[in-house]
């Protein structure tokens, strides 16, 4: 992490960034929120704010997550990051730009100007680059009015960033890494993957800023009010906060740099701050912690950080000229509108993603579904986030499928079609949505084998092979018979659309699965077997010609086939010429498209005629359907003012109000990469893009096998009669945790303990106060000291005591039992023979609910689970 000898190139674009050619009938853009650090669902920083000092930073669920930078300037403090201390002067801000892989700032005041950016080198060709956790944040300074100029520059970042809610406790402490140091905060209790659901922040693993170590730099984890010591002298306390481990929103700790630049002048003078989080573990695949890609060769944080300040240069390079190629490949493909969403979208598709390695080292990507349900792995938010990483990374593609096919191909699945996802983030271990993996109600049959038939086959047409499809043949021979029965006019079932509600004779679903059908005739044709293709390619023209014949209605295309009136978007029909099927003529789109452009609202078109809200990404893909410029460019308009005039104020949503503009639903989803599906128009493009993916991944390690868990201290879910325990709902005496505690006057009660409307409960005694304390005691045996967990499901906060010792801390709410990883100096307690289980809960707002048993995991054995 070099401080000089900067390129040419690189130190131009720090100071002034990229500029786009100007368009004057679009206004300067401004995004709904800024992406600032965005790697993965759980490390996600944004502005939401034209302005950086106009509010705090967020995590994208909302939650405040504060990054704070004040620059001095001869003496006189101005904020340019975040709004308080409110009493310093913002900075004046002169210019946003934003690029695939930055946010550049610029402000100016007092003879000063000053380049903020945030670099994330999502390099998408380079898989240890792109999943290294790491935002290079720079501060570029130089004096605006030729004068010379003391500058000293203030970070910090709180602690909250390690933590899912601001009262949990948090430790500190800072290394040595290099020429490096390194200030660090994570939570005492480090529930590794303990928890899962939708508006959730992490809180195991650590935080990390990291700054050369220079006579220049001083950094400390100070409390949040020392701060003042720099706004009024340049300096940070000497030394880090004293205090011990504590709430993250007492005074709250945060990881401070202070740099002086000495006298500034007409020459830049730059510095830079790494801003990192290592997890440690990433996500649970059916029952197995994964590690996150960038540390499958063991690699730990000290590497890490090491490796990110040697590449700064060569990688902001890189992000540089990667930006200008794509940027110019967008201008000349959609024109300013359409530059602007794909450079919103690029990170953000890309942060609603978790890269990890398998057992075998090899990449597998995990999707989750912000504000939607939580799910991981959903194939209706593969496909259409899919032409982000179809163009960049047929490696990436493939890596989100993999997991996928592997689960539709092991004994779990029993289903003719394809599954909806594989659990709730981050949670991979089976079907969560519409009744699990055991029930087909509230599936998505039609839909999900559509997708994945078509992603199979653009996957193949890009590659040029079936290599990967061949692992897979039975279940996309099995999806294809399953559309040919029942794809083109679908029953009365969900869609990617649910939200609109079920629907039956859906006509844009049809296409899909008729394009499903071409596409496993392509796949047919490429691996050689042609009697197939040609049944399959006749099949989905006899289909596509009815679906004209049927579909058709005054100047548009009918929303259902049996609803006379109606229309809707048919997104789906890219696919017929990205893939080159030719299956719906040319006045079929043309139609549809001039319906667009007579129907389309202030900031886009409606989904269909039932509501008037959208889906960003499916209105990208309507607007190619015609292929004529024109009709993008006329669509594409409304969605560049929804941008810029939008009144929520979040990282970009897909579903929102086109009267209002108001977001109605989801942020943040990675679904946004389905924007840049123009490009795969141009066969060219897609392929020169492609080809700068020289990954070859090696093959990926089966499932991993199923565990079973055995019963040792049963919770009421696994017991045939609910176990009994001693309870309390008032303050117990000091010691009530502990083995010998007298706990003869508490009442008895079956597990579990709660109210009846609580999800995923099965409440033996009703509890409905704020607190309650339980005591439990139980006997095990010699052979079952080994490999326990615990056996949880908690509404709201709770902590467990094995034998008197902590075994766990936990916060939130779940709405099933799981199992939890029971501290080392509690699972030491544990003795042949009597042993005690106590247990202390709180309730905060809504449901409330507690149990809690001991399990036993058996890895690799089959079995049933609870």
């Amino acid at each position: 992490m070099q401080s000089y000898c900067i390129p040419l190139l690189v130190l131009f674009v720090l100071a002034v960034g990229t500029a786009a050619p100007a368009m004057a009938e679009i206004a300067p853009l401004r995004p709904p929120a800024v992406p600032l650090v965005t790697h993965d669902p759980y490390f996600s920083v944004w502005s939401p704010a034209d302005r950086l000092t106009d509010a705090q930073t967020i995590h994208w669920t909302g939650a405040p997550q504060p990054l704070t930078s004040v620059v001095r300037v001869d003496g006189q403090p101005f904020r340019i990051m975040g709004y308080e201390p409110a009493a310093i002067p913002a900075m004046r801000q002169t210019s946003l730009e934003v690029h695939p892989t930055r946010t550049v700032y610029t402000f100016e005041a007092a003879g000063v100007r000053v380049t903020l950016t945030f670099l994330t080198p999502a390099l998408p060709y380079d898989l240890d680059v792109l999943a290294r956790p790491i935002t290079y944040t720079t501060w570029a300074v130089q004096s605006a009015d030729g004068q010379g100029h003391a500058v000293q520059i203030g970070f910090d970042a709180s602690a909250v960033l390690a933590v899912n809610t601001p009262e949990q406790i948090v430790e500190w402490a800072r290394i040595t890494v290099g020429s490096l140091t390194a200030l660090k905060v994570g939570t005492v209790d480090q529930p590794v993957l303990a928890k899962k659901g939708d508006n959730l922040r992490i809180d195991w693993g650590h935080l990390y800023v990291a700054a050369e170590r220079n006579s220049q730099v001083q950094m400390a984890v100070i409390p949040s009010s020392a701060r003042e010591r720099f706004y009024s002298t340049g300096e940070l306390p000497e030394a880090d906060d004293t205090r011990s481990s504590r709430r993250a929103d007492d005074d709250t700790p945060v990881l401070s740099c202070a740099f002086d630049l000495g006298r500034v002048g007409k020459r830049l003078t730059r510095r830079t701050v790494l801003i990192a989080y290592d997890d440690l573990y990433s996500i649970e695949y059916f029952r197995t912690k994964l590690r996150p890609y960038w540390r499958r060769k063991g690699k730990d944080i000290t590497q890490l950080l090491q490796d990110a300040a040697r590449d700064e240069d060569r990688l902001t390079t890189a992000c540089v000229r990667f930006d200008a190629d794509l940027e110019a490949d967008l201008l000349a493909a959609g024109g300013e509108a359409y530059r602007r969403v794909c450079v919103l979208a690029y990170r953000q598709a890309f942060a609603g993603n978790k890269l990890v390695a398998d057992a075998a080292g090899q990449p597998l990507l995990f999707p989750k579904e912000n504000f939607s349900n939580g799910c991981i792995a959903t194939v209706d938010v593969i496909y259409p986030m899919a032409p982000q990483f179809l163009l960049f990374s047929p490696t990436l593609a493939k890596a989100m499928l993999v997991p996928v096919l592997d689960y539709a191909a092991s004994p779990r699945w029993n289903w003719p079609f394809a599954p909806h996802d594989l659990g709730t983030y981050p949670k991979a271990n089976g079907q969560v949505y519409g009744g699990g993996e055991k029930t087909e109600e509230n599936q998505m049959p039609v839909e999900e084998s559509g997708n994945m038939l078509i992603l199979m086959a653009a996957l193949a047409k890009i590659e040029g092979t079936t290599e990967f499809a061949q692992r897979y043949w039975p279940q996309l021979q099995r999806w294809a018979e399953y559309l040919r029965e029942k794809g083109f006019d679908p029953e009365n079932q969900l869609c990617t659309d649910d939200f609109a509600g079920h629907l039956a004779h859906n006509v844009n679903l049809s296409a899909k699965a008729i394009l499903g059908l071409a596409s496993y005739g392509l796949l047919c044709d490429m691996r050689g077997d042609k009697q197939s293709a040609e049944d399959y390619r006749k099949l989905a023209h006899e289909f596509a010609e009815r679906w004209v014949r049927q579909a058709r209605d005054d100047g548009r295309y009918r929303l259902a086939f049996d609803r006379p009136g109606t229309w809707s978007q048919k997104y789906n029909l890219v696919w017929d010429r990205i893939l080159g099927f030719d299956l719906f003529p040319e006045d079929v789109l043309r139609t549809e498209t001039e319906w667009y452009r007579r129907v389309q609202n202030r900031y886009g078109l409606p989904l269909d005629s039932r509501k008037d809200y959208t889906k960003l990404d499916w209105t990208v893909w309507s607007a190619c359907l015609s292929g004529r410029r024109e009709d993008f460019d006329a669509l594409m308009a409304p969605i560049a003012a929804w941008l810029n005039e939008t009144k929520s104020r979040v990282p970009m949503t897909d579903w929102f109000d086109t009267k209002t503009g108001d977001c109605v639903g989801f942020r943040a989803r990675p679904v946004v990469g389905g924007v840049f599906v123009k490009l795969l128009y141009d066969t060219q493009v897609w392929r020169r893009w492609a080809m700068r993916d020289r990954f070859r991944p090696g093959p990926w390690a089966p499932l991993p096998s199923p565990q079973a868990l055995e019963m040792v201290v049963p919770a009421a879910d696994m017991a045939p009669d609910p176990p009994l325990w001693r309870y309390a709902l008032q303050q117990p005496p000091a010691g009530w945790e502990q083995p010998g505690f007298e706990d003869a006057s508490w009442s008895e009660g079956h597990a579990g303990f709660g109210t009846p409307w609580t999800p995923g409960s099965r409440v033996g005694t009703v509890w409905n106060t704020r607190e309650i304390w339980l005591r439990r005691s139980f006997d095990l045996g010699r052979e079952v000291l080994r490999d326990l967990h615990l056996w949880v499901h908690h509404d709201e906060d709770v902590e467990i005591y094995l034998n008197g010792v902590l075994a766990a801390r936990l916060s939130g709410y779940v709405t099933e039992y799981g199992e939890v990883d029971v501290h080392p100096a509690a699972l030491a307690t544990l003795r042949q023979g009597r042993n005690t289980l106590a247990v202390h809960c709180r309730q905060t707002t809504g449901g409330q609910y507690i149990d809690v048993g001991l399990v036993r995991v058996k890895p690799g054995e089959s079995g049933p689970r609870p």
